[in-house]
């Protein structure tokens, strides 16, 4: 038997959708404005997001410059202890984050796990490295002169972090300055604001104090406004950007894969079938690009094919991507290199799937330059 519950009306009642909050000066900050968030595993909305203002955002630079007057005077061994604190309570919280990250990212369970082992080992490697942060009295060329050289923080940092690995590229964006003695404000990703408001609830629970972690998260058309404005503010002293998106160069380098002659193919094939296709192939340091010796290429070719079915099986529900114009996009890179003659040699980019934020694995071979791909 099931029970629904019924509004005096004698109507259905729906229950409240959660809405994600800002993070301002240790408290939640609920923006009048709110946009959806839409899960790409399910299709449907998981819950809203409060949309910062340029006001909002002025708001939390204010808070960590007011935090940083006394944060800075803090020391190693305080700062130390609330990192520790924060790896055991991500740790003892990781079915809820990594919960967080499934519904919003559409990403596997594995993906979620490592996501969060990483980010626990980063917080305690960096309260490790807190008390190590030492000046120095350099000797001079003047015997009559002494220096000293001194490590002070900068202020007010912002970060911003994608999506693709939020709490790898989040927590790390925000610790190294924190631990430094700076206060932040995170700019999160609009497609995992709950993820991202995970970390600063993660650090405000082991006793970061008021002010020194804040988090703002837009809608898509207010980024512009809403990072020029953060930028302009006096008290902001420095910006660290992580991810690919938006500064996809930085990886480009890493993108590319080669197997020589002498390689062991199938240690080659594995490993590329896992750095091409692993989160549905949105790593920042995923393989794009395979070059192979003409004298293996066929033994190659045959043994990625066998890789990547073992890994990915194509009778397996296809794997998620961030939103259905990710699909698209690819899908109109793989029709643009076969009409310039490139062959499909995994994969079938016409295949329906059970959502349009599915896409099986393909691999395209015999690319030139003149093709989008």
């Amino acid at each position: 038997m099931s029970l629904v519950a019924m509004s005096a009306s004698g109507t259905e009642a729906k229950e409240p959708v959660f809405t994600v909050p800002l993070f301002i000066n240790g408290k939640e900050h609920h923006p009048e404005k709110t946009f959806d968030v839409v899960s790409p595993a399910t299709g449907k909305v998981a819950h809203r997001c409060g949309a910062s203002s340029v006001a909002d955002a002025g708001a939390a630079v204010e808070a960590a410059a007011e935090a940083f007057k006394t944060w800075r005077k803090t020391t190693p061994t305080q700062r130390r202890d609330i990192f520790l604190k924060a790896a055991e309570i991500m740790n003892s919280r990781r079915e809820e984050l990594a919960g967080y990250m499934r519904e919003e990212t559409g990403a596997a369970k594995p993906w979620c796990d490592f996501n969060l082992n990483v980010a626990t080992d980063i917080l305690k490697d960096i309260a490790g490295r807190i008390p190590t942060l030492e000046g120095s009295f350099p000797a001079m060329m003047d015997p009559d002169t002494s220096g000293i050289i001194m490590r002070e923080p900068y202020g007010v940092v912002l970060s911003v972090a994608p999506w693709n690995t939020p709490y790898i590229l989040g927590t790390r964006s925000v610790a190294f300055p924190i631990a430094a003695g700076n206060t932040s404000v995170l700019k999160g990703t609009e497609a995992a604001p709950r993820t991202t408001f995970a970390i600063a609830s993660v650090f405000h629970e082991a006793g970061l104090p008021n002010g020194v972690l804040n988090v703002i998260i837009h809608e898509p058309s207010a980024g512009a406004a809403v990072t020029s404005a953060i930028i302009a503010n006096p008290p902001r002293q420095e910006d660290q950007l992580h991810g690919q998106y938006g500064c996809r160069a930085h990886h480009r380098g890493a993108r590319w894969r080669e197997s020589h002659a002498d390689a062991d193919l199938q240690l080659a094939a594995d490993q590329c079938a896992l750095g091409s296709f692993l989160h549905s192939g949105q790593i920042c340091m995923g393989t794009e690009r395979i070059l192979v010796h003409k004298v293996i290429k066929k033994e190659f070719v045959d043994k990625f094919r066998a890789s990547v079915e073992k890994i990915f099986p194509s009778s397996a529900e296809a794997p998620t991507l961030i939103n259905s114009a990710s699909v698209d996009k690819n899908k109109k890179l793989v029709a643009d290199a076969t009409r310039k003659r490139a062959s499909v040699i995994f994969g079938n980019a016409e295949a329906q799937e059970i959502s349009n934020t599915r896409l099986q694995p393909i691999a395209v071979d015999n690319m030139t330059p003149e093709m989008d791909l």
